[in-house]
């Protein structure tokens, strides 16, 4: 209902989220009416959404945020509401009369697979027609991939960031399903993110609303504090963007710290936009790098152990940014799980770092 997201901006405002740098407040399917109006132009529910979304909108505006909202290149939504097919144009046209921000574009029923292609490009050319400045953040690549490889560089063409994979889920086998996809495609995905395109690890919703600053399911029930400190790092490593799947009215605030992290945020947004990737796999540990901006790299250490205590995993400095990253010295700093200087190492030295099971541990270096 509109209360419902009329509370969560207020919450936003009022208590560091907007600060923090998380600026969107999205709307996802079920929204509208079961029927377009007399004039073919989508509605919302008369009775969850009364005041309108344009009355919802200048609300969210008025709090400094921005709000996104949900529809369907098909002829119906996932959800069996009204889709836009052939109204891409009058729908883009709505959506920015009643001042949205972003367009979170679904995939379902949309026929054959050049129709899907047609109907991304078309609501990217309609929404740019409007003079209105708004996010578009499409799921085209994830409809293509049972059948076809996607064309990325045409998908960056169109749209601000892509779904590529199944829905996230509170739960670490979902995170670690995400991880894992992510890895193996890396050779393909990881060269096409920056600046105006980034890949969007999920885009599932848990509570009908998400807030952009993919999807981070952490301050719910599923995931361990290890597991939630993992899903934080490794979308910062990734260059996710940051939506929230959560009730911001109650959330711990072990969560709202996590997510709050200015300095996890920092690795988030980082200017230079390069996605990080995996450099290697030894038996439970994974070894992440992202390149940053000032010639600085993101480090995760991941232990996918499920069971035992915390182990521990050496790897030289010379394995980080091709035998650059250290050359000839460099500081180490660790983020997660909590904020500690390691201080200064030489090209030839090692690190040792204890990992506990299901857990990361984020280095700046």
């Amino acid at each position: 209902s509109e209360r419902l997201f009329v509370e969560m901006a207020d919450v936003m405002a009022a208590e560091g989220w907007r600060d923090a740098g998380y600026e969107f407040v999205c709307i996802d399917d079920c929204w509208m009416a079961p029927t377009r109006d007399e004039h073919g132009r989508l509605q919302a529910d008369p009775k969850r959404f009364p005041s309108g979304i344009r009355k919802l909108a200048d609300y969210v505006h008025s709090k400094g945020l921005k709000l996104g909202i949900y529809s369907d290149v098909g002829n119906k939504t996932c959800a069996g509401f009204p889709g836009s097919y052939n109204h891409y144009d009058l729908d883009a046209q709505t959506f920015a009369s009643w001042g949205v921000d972003l367009l979170k574009f679904d995939g379902c029923n949309s026929g054959t697979l050049e129709l899907l292609a047609e109907g991304y490009r078309h609501m990217s050319l309609a929404l740019n027609k409007t003079g209105r400045s708004i996010v578009y953040s499409c799921e085209w690549p994830f409809y293509l991939r049972p059948m076809q490889q996607p064309n990325y560089t045409e998908i960056k063409q169109y749209c601000n960031h892509w779904r590529n994979f199944f829905d996230v889920y509170d739960s670490w086998s979902s995170i670690k399903s995400i991880l894992d996809w992510t890895a193996l495609h890396q050779s393909s995905i990881v060269k096409i993110a920056g600046p105006g395109g980034w890949n969007d690890p999920d885009m599932a919703i848990l509570l009908g609303i998400f807030v952009f600053l993919s999807q981070l399911v952490i301050g719910n029930f599923g995931l361990s504090w290890d597991q939630a400190v993992t899903q934080m790092a490794m979308w910062a490593i990734m260059a996710a963007p940051l939506f929230m799947s959560n009730d911001l009215r109650h959330i711990s605030p072990e969560a709202k710290w996590l997510l709050q992290n200015k300095e996890v945020i920092a690795i988030n947004q980082d200017p230079l936009g390069k996605q990080g990737y995996q450099i290697t796999k030894d038996k439970n540990f994974e070894l992440w790098e992202r390149p940053l901006s000032g010639q600085a790299y993101a480090v995760a250490v991941l232990n996918q152990q499920e069971i035992g205590g915390p182990q521990n995993f050496t790897f030289s400095l010379t394995f980080l940014g091709n035998g650059l990253a250290c050359n000839p010295a460099c500081s180490v700093w660790q983020i997660l799980p909590a904020s500690r200087d390691w201080g200064v190492y030489s090209w030839v030295s090692s690190l040792s770092v204890e990992v506990n099971p299901t857990g990361t541990v984020l280095l700046k270096v």
